[in-house]
């Protein structure tokens, strides 16, 4: 196992690059990629990064020479044969082949294409166009170096045994949780933690304690290389960005509203089984619901990521029960902003009711809260979303209106055509 705080306190930057490989990425970004090159690979995307917790000048804090070496450096990337066998070869999902010759010949001659970087008012302006399989995949790979950039500020400043407690009291609080969490019947937990982690090492130890510790209530990673390295079930289904994308380039209202199902319907025909998975809160669930083709009903289950959990996965429940299905052989994946108590009391509240899965993000992989002065190491809202499409910008409403993005009419706009009222904001904790 790494000493990870030797690691970085000798730290040195050819030696540990903070991106190590192209599949240093999530499983959704793959299958999403892949159905995306074969439905729409000649739409022109961009993808900006956006920091909604402004208190944190990411500008102020990594240096601008570093962070361009890291991006430059995951440029240089390609496919190892190790990596492309794998994707070739693996069982994903019970599934031989999930990746098709065509879409791996393509990826295993992919550099990713130039970035755009400058200053405003204390943060990075980062930035990404090109065609839509291409830019897409910068996404990941881009919030974790921002991420890892930021912590290694904070780090640089402390000394080698002030880092070696430091990490010892972060993994007795993760082992704490884990101990927790294996107290729960019936519980089936991922790793969704690469996008905000504090680093790749820590992630790495992060699945490896889950692992040890969970046993067979910890059912896989989002993360590809570490699913490969560490022999695990690589996790994801789709996000956001398809129905962001879509949106977009619909021509009228009425084409506007359907776009999510269009997303959706394409999906159908690649996947099936724990594959077909709704993500319903794009444009606001209420809506999103009401709306839905009965066919959608029969999926597998459905995702919660923003608004109350708890009341995402009530509406989930009367849906069903109204298009003539049984709740109970449905699968409810909760992903936001969870941490174990959260998770013990919705686990509480609809074990037997729903099938009920977890995907533990960032308060997994980057939780040094009350370890540092000043909650230095805290983890922050960054993201890095679709802003256009041929062109035209891209909208995303969510359950939550502090997660919405997009420009102040087009956002009007959306909530008038998708039905949006009133809604409840919920702290953003990640």
């Amino acid at each position: 196992m790494v000493d990870i705080a030797t690691r970085v306190w000798n730290h040195k930057w050819k030696i540990d690059p903070i991106i190590r490989s192209l599949i240093d990425t999530d499983f959704y970004k793959l299958l999403m990629c892949q159905s995306i090159y074969r439905n729409m690979p000649d739409i022109q995307v961009a993808f900006s990064l956006i920091n909604r917790t402004k208190a944190i000048r990411l500008a102020e804090i990594v240096d601008e020479g570093e962070l361009r070496e890291q991006l430059d450096h995951i440029r240089s990337l390609s496919l190892s044969r190790g990596e492309s066998t794998w994707l070739r070869g693996n069982t994903f999902y019970g599934k031989r082949q999930m990746f098709t010759s065509e879409f791996m010949e393509w990826f295993e001659n992919l550099r990713l294409p130039v970035y755009h970087l400058e200053k405003r008012e204390g943060q990075y302006e980062l930035t990404f166009e090109g065609s839509w399989p291409e830019v897409m995949l910068w996404e990941i790979p881009a919030l974790s170096v921002l991420m890892e950039l930021r912590g290694r500020a904070v780090l640089h400043r402390m000394r080698r045994f002030e880092l070696q407690v430091l990490y010892a009291r972060g993994m007795t609080k993760l082992w704490e949780k884990v101990e927790r969490l294996r107290r729960i019947e019936d519980l089936r937990i991922a790793d969704f933690g690469t996008r905000r982690r504090h680093s790749f090492l820590w992630q790495d130890w992060c699945v490896q304690a889950m692992t040890e510790g969970l046993g067979e209530k910890f059912i896989g990673t989002s993360n590809c290389l570490i699913a490969k390295n560490r022999d695990l079930e690589a996790i994801g289904t789709s996000a956001h960005e398809l129905q962001m994308v879509y949106a977009a380039l619909a021509e009228t209202d009425e084409e506007l509203v359907k776009s999510p199902y269009r997303v959706l319907s394409d999906w159908h025909e690649e996947h099936d089984g724990n594959l077909r998975i709704i993500l319903p809160d794009t444009y606001g669930t209420d809506a999103f619901l009401k709306n839905a083709p009965d066919w959608l009903a029969s999926w597998t289950g459905i995702r919660i990521d923003s608004g109350n959990p708890a009341e995402g996965a009530e509406k989930a429940i009367e849906w069903w029960k109204s298009r003539g299905q049984n709740p109970a052989g449905k699968l409810v994946i909760f992903s936001d902003g969870l941490d174990e108590e959260r998770m013990a009391e919705l686990h509480a509240q609809f074990s037997g009711r729903v099938r009920i899965s977890f995907g533990w993000g960032t308060l997994l992989t980057n939780d040094f809260r009350g370890l540092v002065a000043s909650d230095a190491l805290a983890p922050f809202s960054l993201v890095c979303k679709a802003v256009s499409a041929n062109g035209r910008p891209t909208v995303k409403l969510s359950d939550n209106p502090l997660k919405a993005t997009g420009p102040n009419r087009e956002i009007a706009r959306y909530k008038r055509v998708f039905g949006l009222g009133r809604q409840k904001e919920r702290e953003l904790v990640v």
